[in-house]
């Protein structure tokens, strides 16, 4: 059996002898976001380090947990600090939380992330609606001998995110007052923040906001069939378009100051999906 599938299937077994709750939408959460998951009606709880052979968040801000419950009537697993590749992990460990909780029941992935905003008409506490992404940074998740159980060779990526679940997501940001722009998403690997040549090149190709995560996930999510929203936190201007460094402080501070707006439009846009 090929050893990522294996792995796989030893953290789904690790899970299921702690609970059988199967949900319908995957929620993960980025930094300074981690607070979202205070509202959901939880089921149960279950620590990364409790999953055999689970990678373990590292960062500030990223807790580290499952949380099983609901938001409305709709059930959810929530992804309370995510991985990233820049703590040193193999790309396949990255990606294997998306994968679990797919293959726990998730149809929906609802991805949420801090960004750094090339778009000059965005500024801090922006959120931009994930309309397309460029991959071309980050090791493509897929590389090595395909998992046939999971998904084709050579998966599509014309429709990754998901046009039905973001005409939710832009009706409920006009019917709460909340300002919503659309945009490219970039993942780089990190963890050093881009330089300002970097952001010049990305921005010629296109890019709104860029990152060090999210597209990694997305390919993985695509290549299993779910359905892909996503929502990036523009939490400062990248490096070259602001006069101030650029810190992780400054990243979760403007991240919190979004969250409660943040909040209301997930919360209510799970309650339509």
């Amino acid at each position: 059996m090929n050893k990522v599938y294996e792995k796989l299937l030893s953290c789904v077994d690790s899970v299921r002898k702690v609970t059988d709750f199967k949900p319908k939408v995957a929620i993960v959460l980025g930094s300074g976001l981690g607070n979202y998951a205070d509202d959901i009606k939880i089921e149960c709880e279950i620590d990364y380090h409790d999953i055999e052979g689970f990678p373990i968040s590292t960062v500030p801000g990223h807790a580290g947990k499952f949380i099983f419950g609901y938001v409305g009537e709709v059930p959810v697993v929530c992804m309370k600090g995510r991985v990233h590749y820049y703590e040193g992990y193999p790309v396949s460990d990255v990606v294997l939380p998306t994968r679990l909780m797919r293959m726990l029941g998730a149809e929906i992935l609802f991805l949420t992330n801090a960004s750094g905003g090339i778009n000059l008409d965005f500024s801090a506490g922006t959120f931009m609606l994930i309309t397309d992404h460029i991959s071309c940074f980050a090791p493509n998740p897929l590389i090595g001998p395909n998992i046939d159980e999971l998904g084709t060779r050579f998966p599509d990526m014309s429709h990754v995110y998901d046009e039905d679940l973001r005409d939710i997501i832009k009706d409920v940001a006009a019917t709460e007052g909340i300002t919503l722009k659309e945009g490219v998403y970039a993942q780089l690997t990190g963890p050093s923040f881009e330089s300002p040549a970097e952001i010049r090149m990305l921005g010629k190709l296109g890019v709104d906001a860029v990152g060090m995560s999210t597209v990694v996930e997305a390919v993985t999510a695509n290549h299993m069939g779910m359905k892909i929203c996503g929502i990036s936190c523009v939490c400062n201007l990248a490096a070259g378009l602001s006069a101030n460094p650029l810190t992780h402080e400054e990243v979760q501070a403007a991240a919190n100051e979004a969250a409660p707006k943040f909040k209301k439009l997930v919360t209510e846009a799970i309650k339509r999906f």
